[in-house]
């Protein structure tokens, strides 16, 4: 099993944890601080270092903040941890849930006469701090930026990571780096800009054709970065991590010492453009006047796969359905309760280990039975391993990072004899994930104008989930990728060549949860029979090749149309990953793809 360093909070440490803060509060005349699950570089992921939202709270999702005050401390999380947040945070802490519940207007309810709240301005966003200050004004509350109140409590905090970076080959990349740089700059001179900053290190490691491995199972380096209008880079990047990459990076990229990034902001002239959903707040005040908003030059460029980074991405996704097969195949020769689900997740990493491509899980395997499967991000732990018994669904969400692509697929999987509610759930379930497979839909849609079409089997028996339908995927980069998303909060218009995830699902707290999930690449769509020809539309092609449960199917809720599609997808599966497994897995292929 790939082995990482977490950095967590017991339920008994929280409350002195939370005194400490508290302590620092006065001492600083403040009455509240932010702690974001952030580092300067808004990751969703962050390294232990940086870990200071599960240090203090013992939450640990991926997303969500604490406003600490003298009297109360919030936990804002989103609704795919509510159910999580309440088992990992003391009584000391009250969830919230966000974003339903504005930080703004709950921190005027929680000081009615006013006060002072601090923040540290590398660990938040441009525009997370002019929505607070804006919804804080007429208060007399104010945002107060200071050091971090956390970093003076935690004694034992972890070093920052050092982990060095590494050239990503041109086979994979498609496109060499210094050509990137001289096609960014060109967009840069175009909208008046003589420079921009790069805080978010995949957009680094895209521009510049690096991985790195600062950040457990996403391929990153943490640094920051100036591309000039000229072409040429500023790279603050501790020296240890390029060790040997000079030949790489060339003369076009000069190296820094991170400690002289805020000093060499100072001498940009501008206009500087900067990020507000990404670049920390202490960018900005360093700029002043030369700062210019827009969107970071790197983040549609990474998104629009070129044909060698999509070629990857299937190969990609055919060996790792393979191992996929074959730990099902496996798994449904272990008669019920005989296996738990930390064998299930050491099984199957050890399965993807098979690829000598393979350089790490693209992020911790969430294989969670009965109830634990209602968990949306649920990671199995010493005190949860559970065993998968009769009549339970199993949910196994992973992913692996390889050299040519990154893959992230979900399969619920059925224990024995499933029940008549579990699949019907997973039959709506399936229907939107099938609805969305066969869209076509006209240029210029953003995720959330077809979202929907995911739910509406859902929505139709009262039911829905609480996350996005699909995230952006990179190209041996993070899991989860901006800017594009399936998600009603999207707004950015889908375009060829981007990778999104499909993965409607259902959870009934306490009892079980459901969720399926493939990878899909946009394209442009090939024109209809009848259709108007001068309409340009789009479509999917479908990335991932893993069978569905036929068990778990009530074939008479199926329309003849989604019969015919899942009916083509598991031919489609036995023919590109039979011929990869061995001949028990075959066996069981075979079985599992049969037609309904």
């Amino acid at each position: 099993m790939f082995q990482t360093f977490e950095v967590t909070a017991l339920p008994e440490q929280g409350p002195p944890r939370l005194a400490a803060l508290r302590a620092e509060l006065g001492s600083e005349g403040l009455d509240g601080f932010l702690v974001p699950r952030a580092d300067a570089h808004q990751g969703e992921y962050v390294a232990p270092r940086d870990a200071r939202l599960a240090w203090l709270t013992g939450f640990t999702g991926s997303a969500g903040f604490c406003a600490a005050l003298r009297h109360m401390a919030g936990v804002f999380v989103d609704g795919r941890y509510r159910t999580q947040v309440k088992a990992q945070v003391a009584r000391d802490f009250t969830p919230v849930n966000w974003p339903e519940t504005d930080l703004a207007e709950w921190l005027a309810g929680q000081l009615p006469d006013g006060g002072r709240v601090g923040f540290d301005p590398w660990l938040h966003t441009v525009a997370q701090i002019d929505k607070a200050a804006a919804g804080l004004a007429g208060t007399g509350i104010e945002l107060v930026r200071c050091a971090n109140l956390v970093d003076r409590i935690w004694p034992d905090q972890p070093a920052p990571p050092l982990a060095p970076a590494r050239a990503h080959p041109l086979e994979f990349a498609g496109e060499a780096a210094a050509e990137k740089c001289a096609r960014l700059a060109a967009d840069l001179r175009g909208a008046g800009h003589r420079a921009a900053v790069l805080s978010q290190p995949d957009s680094i490691m895209w521009l510049l054709n690096l991985r790195g491995s600062d950040i457990a199972h996403n391929p990153v380096a943490h640094g920051f970065a100036v591309l000039h209008d000229d072409g040429t880079v500023a790279l603050f990047m501790e020296a240890a991590k390029l060790d040997g990459l000079d030949g790489h990076l060339g003369a076009a990229v000069t190296r820094h010492d991170p400690s002289a990034f805020l000093a060499f902001l100072g001498t940009l002239p501008g206009p500087v453009r900067i990020d507000r959903q990404s670049v920390p707040q202490i960018v900005a005040d360093r700029l002043g006047e030369s700062a210019a908003f827009g969107d970071d030059p790197c983040a549609l460029p990474k998104a629009r796969k070129n044909g060698a980074e999509i070629a990857g991405a299937a190969a990609a996704h055919l060996r790792d359905g393979a191992a996929m097969v074959e730990l099902l195949a496996w798994l449904d020769a272990q008669p019920p309760g005989s296996v738990s689900e930390t064998q299930v997740v050491t099984r199957l990493e050890a399965e993807r280990r098979r690829d000598n491509a393979l350089r790490d899980i693209s992020f911790e395997t969430i294989a969670g039975t009965g109830p634990n499967g209602a968990v949306i991000h649920y990671r199995v732990t010493e005190t949860t391993d559970s065993v998968l018994e009769d009549g339970h669904l199993l949910v196994l969400d992973s992913g692996g990072q390889y050299l040519d692509g990154t893959t992230d697929i979900t399969r619920t999987i059925a224990i024995g004899t499933p029940g008549d509610e579990e699949r019907a759930a997973f039959t709506r379930v399936l229907q939107g994930m099938i609805a969305m497979s066969r869209l076509r839909w006209p240029n210029g849609l953003a995720g959330r104008d077809i979202e929907a079409v995911g739910r509406v089997p859902l929505w139709l028996a009262g039911q829905d989930f609480n996350h996005g339908l699909g995230h952006g995927v990179g190209a041996y980069l993070s899991v989860h990728e901006g800017p594009q998303r399936l998600s009603r909060l999207s707004h950015v218009p889908l375009e060829p060549g981007m990778i999104l995830s499909n993965e409607p699902g259902y959870y009934r707290e306490g009892a079980f949860g459901i969720r399926i999930e493939n990878l899909l690449v946009a394209q442009e769509a090939r024109p209809l029979p009848g259709g108007d020809a001068e309409r340009a539309m789009m479509d999917w092609r479908t990335l991932t090749f893993v069978p569905i449960d036929r068990r778990l199917i009530v074939a008479d809720l199926l329309t003849a149309a989604e019969r015919d599609w899942l009916n083509a997808y598991h031919r489609d599966v036995a023919d590109l990953i039979g011929p990869r497994v061995g001949k028990p897995a075959q066996i069981w292929l075979d079985a599992a793809t049969m037609p309904i």
